[in-house]
């Protein structure tokens, strides 16, 4: 804190909180990704929107970049700074704002918790529909950033869907309140959409309103093992065609291993190469005979091998688990992780396409594959060997990321269905967006932020 010039800042923000002790640097400097080295000049907590306003003002007139961070939760190195930039960390502010019951909307501080929002939005009798594993530790700054889909989006769809209106501090400290709510509005663009997955490169959110809709209808979670790949779309067409889906998750017997030696329990004995837990409404006896009864047509047809149905909350909650607990399973192995998209109708001819491409290129590495299948998503995680040097591994694992990315053009798929474009992705942006696109999107950035403070280097290769 001797810096002269972060003596400036704290002078024009007295209850700004800034932090520069090696351990924070590091904490605040780095997400999930583990691949850069920390190194930010310090890390500026703002308490209030006015603060961070400061902070944007005082970065603006000494031309200094700034890292917005939230839950830092991405895989995708956006929330890294590595350079010398200002990380700006929302954790302060990570409270409700407002509630209104006539429109059935929340509005929060950008840094509150994922799980603290859906509990704020449960205490008035509503839900906040989007959900996924690291609904404790992500931020909803962070989620609308990178929108954010996870597990139900085959119901609800993704963050965007759910943003009312967006408060947002510019690279030069200006607030711009977006949409305000509004249910209606076509007063020209829609600045409250750009931000959105915009991953904190032309604004900071510090505030955002967000729809609330009402609580599902009671529901089961039913666990399958499927005999082979193809059987993963031919159950979901059925169970979409006869049930009220929720959620349509897959896993390999692979990532069930991993998830087991992590202190999950197997509810299905024996081995089988697919797995999907899938949650449907069953408000009625007749929704549930529905579900048993798709459940024998499957199995007649050959395409579910096993399956069991929870009979309590503590179940569904142990069956959730094999899915949800795959990614801190495989946390201690610091994998190289994909997070692609194509179009449902395109996911039976793109898994083959992709399994061929896995099983040729990483012959000698384990690959764990598991995905939202009913949207289209499928992450792909790489492990490395034991002892295997990092920078040869990632070099690998690049060199067949390259052929991925050329497969989901043919596709016309997308390098980054739901974490980002960040550090690691943006050699493959031009994969999923055209040259003219992408121009276009430099244009926008250039609008915003025309001195190129607003975390420099993520989504696009300078």
């Amino acid at each position: 804190m001797t810096d002269p010039m972060l003596a400036t800042l704290a002078a024009a923000a007295p209850g700004l909180r800034l932090l520069t002790d090696a351990a924070d640097l590091e904490h605040y400097g780095r997400d999930w990704t583990r691949r850069w080295t920390p190194a930010p000049l310090a890390i500026a907590l703002p308490g209030t929107i006015e603060e961070l306003q400061e902070v944007m003002r005082w970065a603006h007139r000494h031309a200094l970049a700034v890292v917005p961070s939230g839950g830092r939760t991405g895989l995708s190195g956006g929330a890294v700074a590595a350079d010398g930039e200002l990380v700006v960390s929302l954790e302060r502010m990570n409270q409700p704002v407002a509630f209104d019951a006539v429109d059935r909307t929340l509005t929060v501080q950008a840094g509150m918790p994922l799980q603290a929002v859906q509990d704020a939005a449960r205490s008035h009798g509503l839900l906040y529909p989007v959900d996924f594993a690291a609904r404790g530790s992500c931020s909803i700054g962070g989620n609308i950033a990178t929108n954010a889909g996870g597990i139900r989006v085959i119901r609800y769809g993704n963050t965007r869907e759910w943003i009312a209106g967006l408060t947002v501090i510019t690279a030069t400290g200006e607030r711009l309140e977006l949409n305000r709510g509004l249910i209606k509005n076509s007063s020209g663009y829609d600045l409250r959409q750009l931000m959105i997955a915009s991953e904190g490169t032309l604004g900071i959110i510090a505030e955002a309103t967000l729809k609330l809709t009402d609580p599902p209808p009671p529901s089961q979670v039913m666990l399958l093992a499927l005999p082979h790949m193809d059987a993963l779309m031919q159950v979901f067409a059925l169970f979409r065609g006869r049930l009220s889906l929720q959620a349509f998750e897959f896993f390999t017997d692979v990532a069930l291993r991993h998830v087991l030696a992590h202190g999950a329990q197997r509810a299905i004995e024996g081995d089988h190469p697919f797995y999907v837990v899938t949650e449907y409404d069953a408000a009625d006896e007749q929704a549930q005979d529905a579900a048993l009864a798709a459940f024998e047509h499957g199995m007649e047809q050959g395409w579910i091998s096993d399956g069991v149905i929870a009979q309590s909350d503590a179940q569904a909650n142990a069956l959730w688990r094999l899915r949800e607990g795959i990614t801190e399973s495989l946390a201690p192995r610091r994998p190289y992780k994909n997070d692609v998209s194509v179009r449902v109708s395109a996911v039976p001819a793109f898994l083959h396409a992709m399994q061929a491409l896995l099983g040729a290129e990483y012959p000698q590495f384990e690959v764990v594959w598991f995905g939202h299948i009913g949207d289209g998503n499928l992450h792909i995680n790489v492990l490395a060997p034991p002892g295997m040097d990092d920078a040869m591994f990632i070099a690998q694992c690049e060199h067949v990321t390259r052929h991925l990315a050329a497969t989901l053009q043919q596709f016309g798929g997308s390098i980054s269905a739901e974490h980002g474009i960040g550090l690691v992705k943006r050699a493959y942006l031009e994969s999923t967006r055209s040259a003219v696109e992408i121009a276009l999107m430099r244009g926008v950035k250039q609008a915003f932020d025309p001195n190129g403070i607003l975390n420099p280097g993520k989504l696009f290769v300078r």
